[in-house]
């Protein structure tokens, strides 16, 4: 059992309120028994609404995966753990701010910026990254509400399932996704799409794809969407031989892939739109046409890779080039530095050690991290918890090392924020607001084609004010 040395609960600052934050204040708040040291725990966020990744990145007809609300919901409505939402950490309030206010401060600030594609053409027009995709269709409150979708033919790099995301929300039928929180302005954008044909193109083969077996299934649940597949992109190694008997979720994978091939053979009449899935195609350059479409995306050339026998690809030398007016980069998210707080621009995660935040190697006191900005954005969003239990672990064994608040009291950050003009929301003001877009979904139900359960409120201001109506009653 640990004793606190300060005789006082222990003030300390998540930053960030996805799963990776929710989970790290659940799992200290519930130490404190074991510790025999009570907490003060702030959950901020940058945004309005909490939950991050899972409001803003999980597309929206994923609803089995937005069910992970409910259990973050459940954390929070404990009422052990204070939000402070629309709070930026570096501009409303710094680093510096965050050490005289609290003794410990944990950064769960995740990844929301594309990884960097370093090929020709890359900046062309039609040429977008998928997380800023995932923005506007999740109704990201800082991402503009339009988006351009004027390509009949698109192309999306990667192998994982937010390039699965990306293809499905493209090729589907809107009216299909009327059911789910989709914002309207994504409906009514999507309505407009001129779309036929998306590709999705991986590097390497069936057996090392990065998607899950239930992501992938999804696929074929699309209504009047085809599956396509080339038969010569079905390469397997003696490793990926081994990946198949040994892990089931590949098996699975590569089974469901097979199955899709064979029924194309089979196929009697053609789907008004298609996804066409290809295998051991590494991008080299993404083409520019030339006189009106001078500075326009119309093709991607790829080079043809071969398995080397360990699961791993080289290349073939072979040049084949597909024509499309636009490309999406699903190859990963990166992590985005916090002021003061060393960063790897490599990697592009916080510099630490099992989740403690390090500089010149030595650990700085009372910081640390967890998450994705931790570890990178790989996993999925369960192994964040494993994430948070070795980060909270850290803090435990270092409580006797930690800095002391200079003013440790609950309101004092408040006051602070208050001070500077901050219209922070909190718990109360995301109940009102959750209350609000049910209300939005009721009305759109009694007046549409089909039963909604949600619309998203995608302003800020508007959010905020919502949120705030709570506060300015009390």
């Amino acid at each position: 059992m640990t004793e606190n040395p300060r005789q006082r609960p222990l003030r300390v600052a998540i930053i960030g309120s996805g799963p990776a934050g929710v989970y790290a204040a659940d799992i200290l708040s519930k130490s404190q028994k074991k510790s025999d040291i009570e907490f003060s725990i702030d959950l901020f966020d940058r945004y309005p609404a909490p939950f991050g990744l899972i409001r803003y990145g999980v597309a929206p007809d994923h609803p089995r995966i937005k069910g992970i609300i409910k259990a973050l919901h459940k954390v929070m409505d404990r009422g052990d753990i204070r939000l402070l939402g629309n709070v930026d950490v570096g501009t409303d309030l710094t680093l510096e701010d965050l050490r005289r206010h609290y003794d410990a401060v944990i950064f769960a600030t995740g990844a929301i910026r594309d990884a960097d594609l370093d090929i020709p053409g890359i900046g062309l027009e039609g040429s977008f990254g998928a997380a800023d995709f995932v923005s506007w269709y999740d109704g990201h409150p800082d991402h503009p509400r339009e988006w351009p979708l004027e390509a009949e033919t698109v192309a999306v790099i990667g192998n994982g399932n937010v390039a699965l995301d990306v293809a499905r929300v493209l090729a589907k039928h809107p009216e299909d996704m009327l059911a789910t929180e989709i914002p309207e302005n994504v409906y009514q954008g999507l309505r407009s799409s001129p779309v036929s044909d998306v590709h999705i193109f991986g590097r390497r083969g069936p057996a090392q794809v990065k998607f899950t077996p239930l992501e992938l299934r999804e696929l074929s649940h699309c209504r009047d969407v085809d599956i396509v597949l080339d038969e010569q992109d079905f390469e397997f190694d003696a490793a990926s031989d081994d990946a198949i008997k040994s892990n089931n979720q590949v098996k699975t994978m590569v089974n469901t892939l097979a199955n899709w091939l064979v029924e194309q053979e089979e196929r009697t009449e053609q789907a008004t739109r298609r996804m066409h899935m290809h295998f051991l195609h590494q991008p080299v350059e993404i083409l520019e046409g030339t006189g009106e479409q001078a500075g326009k995306v119309v093709g991607v050339r790829f080079e043809r890779m071969e398995l080397d026998g360990t699961g791993n690809v080289r290349g073939t030398g072979e040049l084949v080039d597909y024509e499309c007016q636009a490309v999406y980069r699903a190859i990963g998210y990166f992590g985005s530095p916090v002021d003061g707080v060393p960063f790897d621009e490599r990697r592009g995660v916080i510099v630490n050690e099992a989740g403690r935040v390090m500089e010149a190697g030595q650990h700085i006191p009372g910081t640390y991290a967890t998450g994705w900005i931790k570890r990178g954005p790989v996993g999925l969003i369960g192994h964040t918890k494993g994430d948070a239990l070795e980060t909270v672990g850290c803090l435990l064994e270092d409580v006797h090392h930690l800095p002391a608040a200079e003013d440790p009291r609950e309101d004092a950050v408040v006051e602070l924020l208050e001070s500077r003009g901050v219209r922070y929301t909190t718990w109360e003001g995301w109940m009102q607001l959750d209350e609000h877009e049910l209300r939005l979904g009721q009305e759109a139900t009694a007046s549409g084609p089909v039963e909604r359960e949600r619309v998203k409120v995608v302003p800020r201001d508007e959010m905020v004010r919502i949120s705030r109506a709570v506060q300015a009653r009390v």
